[in-house]
């Protein structure tokens, strides 16, 4: 997958939004507010996603494209390599599970907003 297939899935999903936080070269994607994923548009070879601290170490051990994200918690965020190693279904499945973990964190009232 490109930059450009990641925006437009997480931008299918309900409540997201994306924006530049943080200087102009990293977008970010935000469910009601909450971040889930990273995308240096400079480094377009990587993203960062958010992952269950039991999952984070275990993933980096068995996927050579999985490594610790640059600048985040080491215990929430894995950096994935995009050079065509894991596959499009992967890096979607991955994508999902980061943002049903940061709306799981949500308050009851904005989560169910997610379901109207």
């Amino acid at each position: 997958m490109n930059v450009e297939e990641i925006r437009e899935y997480c931008l299918s999903k309900k409540g997201v939004e994306e924006s530049f936080p943080f200087d102009e070269t990293t977008l970010v994607m935000k469910v009601l507010g909450k971040i889930f994923i990273f995308i240096p548009l400079e480094r377009s070879h990587s993203i960062s996603l958010k992952f269950p601290p039991e999952d984070v170490e275990d993933l980096r051990d068995r996927y050579p494209e999985v490594t610790s994200a640059y600048h985040l918690s080491k215990k929430h965020w894995n950096a994935l390599s995009l050079d065509g190693a894991l596959s499009p279904q992967q890096i979607k499945d991955w994508i999902d599970q980061s943002y049903y973990l940061v709306v799981s964190k949500l308050p009851k009232k904005y989560k169910e907003t997610l379901n109207e």
